[in-house]
């Protein structure tokens, strides 16, 4: 048993015109979560992070908090890059469909997957 499972997606080949959408970045946060039955506790919260001179050239940040984790988005449309987070409480995190998702919504090319089972210890009861 484990408390949650982290999905992290690095998705590479995207469409700069779709990664540069701050309406797209907005309905996958309002999407995402429907579509995996969870419950948002706010609307998405999103900001334009300008270029940093080093790695970064610009893009959208995003992220919606849900009452089983969050979900977050960062954009890098000059790269073509994109990167996500799906924090969930809840097993059984579909990852397939979500990573197919980002691939259709932002026409990446190639996708890197990492996935964490979090919280392996966590205490089967209230210990206060």
């Amino acid at each position: 048993m484990h408390f949650g499972e982290h999905l992290t997606i690095d998705g590479y080949g995207g469409a700069a015109e779709k990664l540069k959408s701050k309406e797209l970045v907005r309905r996958c946060l309002h999407e995402l979560p429907q579509m995996l039955g969870m419950r948002t506790l706010s609307e998405p919260l999103l900001s334009w992070a300008e270029p940093n001179g080093k790695k970064d050239p610009g893009g959208w940040s995003g992220f919606v908090l849900i009452t089983e984790s969050h979900i977050s988005i960062h954009t890098f449309p000059a790269r073509g890059f994109l990167s996500a987070d799906v924090y969930t409480c809840k097993n059984g995190l579909d990852r397939r469909s979500v990573t197919d998702y980002f691939k259709r919504q932002f026409d990446l090319g190639d996708i890197e997957e990492n996935f964490i089972q979090r919280g392996k210890k966590y205490p089967q009861r209230n210990l206060a």
